[in-house]
């Protein structure tokens, strides 16, 4: 085996593993939400210091889910479930960045999945809402692999690259997981 093929079996052999986010994480994610693709893609402003985004992740609301993608020991992405008030305490907003250098290697897929088990199998939310631009194809067809819709599209919502851009509303929706007797 040549030094190539020992480099590329490393390659593919890596494993995107999430795991929830700890406080020394938080200049990882700072830097993911700077990157020119993160902040062309998302409705992110970036351009935080770690200490925003610790003091951001501290006023979250109890009940949120903050977590991290991990490829060969690095911090690649975010993930979120921003939990409602009690009134639809049935739902939650999710929110993922990936980092530019590890788009289309799985992490995106790792954090949704993530985030829905979570949703799904932990917290017992039924509706899972997000926004996102309009020609962000990419993130469009990850939420819709996990059965995001489209609710609605609001025209001129947000700046991107110095324009207004139309942002999409899109939100996954499932009956009530059903409750086990214990016996």
């Amino acid at each position: 085996m040549n030094e190539d093929t020992v480099q590329n079996e490393a390659a593919t052999s890596s494993r995107v593993t999430v795991r929830a986010c700890e406080p020394e994480d938080m200049a990882a994610v700072a830097a993911i939400l700077s990157q020119p693709g993160v902040r062309h893609g998302t409705l992110s402003t970036g351009y935080r210091s770690a200490e925003v985004m610790s003091a951001w992740l501290e006023r979250w609301p109890r009940g949120s889910t903050s977590i991290c993608a991990v490829l060969d020991g690095r911090v690649v992405g975010h993930g979120g479930l921003r939990a409602y008030r009690p009134t639809r305490a049935h739902g939650a907003g999710l929110s993922i960045a990936v980092d530019d250098a590890y788009c289309g290697r799985g992490v995106g897929t790792a954090l949704m999945q993530a985030l829905i088990d979570c949703a799904d199998h932990s917290l017992g939310l039924r509706r899972l809402e997000l926004m996102v631009f309009a020609d962000n194809a990419a993130a469009i067809a990850l939420y819709r692999k996990f059965d995001f819709v489209e609710e609605g599209r609001s025209r001129g919502y947000a700046m991107q690259d110095g324009v207004l851009a139309d942002a999409l509303h899109m939100a996954r929706f499932v009956d009530a997981p059903p409750l086990v007797a214990v016996v």
